[in-house]
């Protein structure tokens, strides 16, 4: 689904739009961003081939990375949501996006998720070449209600690319509540949460005798206020907070 749709904005100019994930290429989310973007660019989509949530912004470089094409024209990378944007930036497309996109993340990505979320992982990757980009999440995971958060998605992008040529390159992450009527819900610009500490891994023993770690659940949210990601998705509201790399303590 390489390159589907052009279409000419007010400023003369065909948008292009790389798409990516981290539930894997064959993942419900993705082909509901597809489409939520179909008529509004020149699409690109680069996804991993396997279900790579919590790899964070990890590259694969101890070993080379295989660029597949499916019978419907997705493009997909045997690596990490990063390798895959990273890959697209540096190799794949003949002329950069104007937008990079990522999601529908199956689950939400809130407060400390952030820091772990290979969906938001995808989406830096093109802020840090400079590219306006945004990650998009449905609060609970199963897909319920998919149809209606790809609404929303199609509303925050068209806003997105309404925006003059040269602006600032910004990082949103969005976080959907699962609801049939997600894109009449309110939308709050919001700060993240935090959580408490993971609850503590699961040890199991291999038929061979071996112990074997499961990494814990996440821990209950910790700073919820208002204000917070976690305060507007559990009032009703589709929750978008910008994301900044700076992690210096300046104080």
């Amino acid at each position: 689904m390489s390159r589907v749709t052009q279409v000419t904005t007010p400023y003369n100019h065909r948008m292009r739009i790389l798409i990516a994930n981290d539930d894997g290429y064959l993942a419900p989310g993705l082909a509901a961003l597809v489409q939520a973007c179909e008529g509004l660019g020149e699409l690109d989509i680069v996804a991993p081939e396997q279900n790579a949530s919590g790899t964070s912004n990890s590259l694969t470089l101890n070993r080379p990375l295989s660029v597949y094409t499916a019978a419907n024209g997705v493009r997909y990378i045997n690596g990490t949501p990063s390798d895959c944007v990273h890959v697209a930036l540096t190799g794949l497309l003949e002329h950069p996006p104007d937008l990079v996109v990522s999601g529908i993340n199956n689950g939400a990505n809130m407060g400390d998720d952030t820091l772990y979320s290979g969906t938001v992982a995808a989406a830096m990757e093109g802020f840090l070449f400079g590219i306006p980009a945004i990650a998009f999440s449905q609060v609970d995971k199963g897909w319920t209600h998919l149809d209606a958060a790809a609404r929303v998605a199609r509303e925050v992008i068209e806003h997105a690319l309404r925006q003059p040529p040269g602006r600032s390159p910004y990082l949103l992450n969005v976080n959907i509540p699962n609801q049939p009527d997600a894109q009449k819900l309110p939308r709050s610009i919001t700060r993240l949460g935090r959580r408490h500490a993971s609850e503590p891994v699961i040890c199991q023993t291999s038929p061979r005798g071996d112990a074997m770690y499961w990494i814990g659940p996440a821990g209950n949210a910790r700073e919820a206020g208002e204000g917070t990601d976690f305060h507007a998705t559990a009032t009703g509201r589709v929750s978008i907070t910008p994301l900044q790399i700076d992690l210096t303590d300046h104080a």
